[in-house]
């Protein structure tokens, strides 16, 4: 007698059941990942916004008043309101919040779309960092 080729379907009823397995647990992995890396280009770009800040203040008589973020280049602008920089979903929108004064500022991303309920995060003008949803209960910028 030959000998069959090929799986039984116990052997492929067990092969998915693994496959599973695994996709049930990398999936929530990956997903707090993007979540993580999403939220480090937020904080990536109100630090690159900061930066800006300072050049404008240096360039405006040493005040920040009249600072803006905007997707549209103007005088006054010093840089995008919207995080990532490129690319053509936002996940974080950057504000002045509020209104910059000639000594003092405070840059604040907001969550959208698949980012909403992260947490807000802020900058100010000494560079003290906050955010809203760190799980530890602090509200510092880290690794979490």
């Amino acid at each position: 007698m030959k000998a069959k080729k090929g799986f039984s379907l116990i052997e492929l009823m067990i092969t998915l059941a693994i496959i599973g397995i695994v996709a049930a647990f990398a999936y929530p992995s990956y997903s707090e990942h993007v979540k993580k890396t999403r939220r480090h280009d937020a904080m990536s770009s109100l630090l690159t916004a900061a930066t800006a800040m300072e050049r404008y203040k240096a360039r405006a008589g040493f005040s920040y008043a009249g600072a803006k973020l905007s997707s549209v280049a103007g005088s006054s602008v010093v840089f995008t309101n919207k995080s990532p920089v490129d690319g053509n979903t936002t996940y974080y929108t950057l504000a002045l919040t509020p209104a910059p004064t000639a000594t003092t500022y405070t840059l604040v991303a907001t969550p959208q779309g698949p980012q909403s309920g992260n947490g807000i995060l802020t900058l100010n003008q000494a560079g003290v960092k906050t955010w809203a949803g760190n799980p530890d209960g602090s509200n510092q910028w880290d690794d979490k």
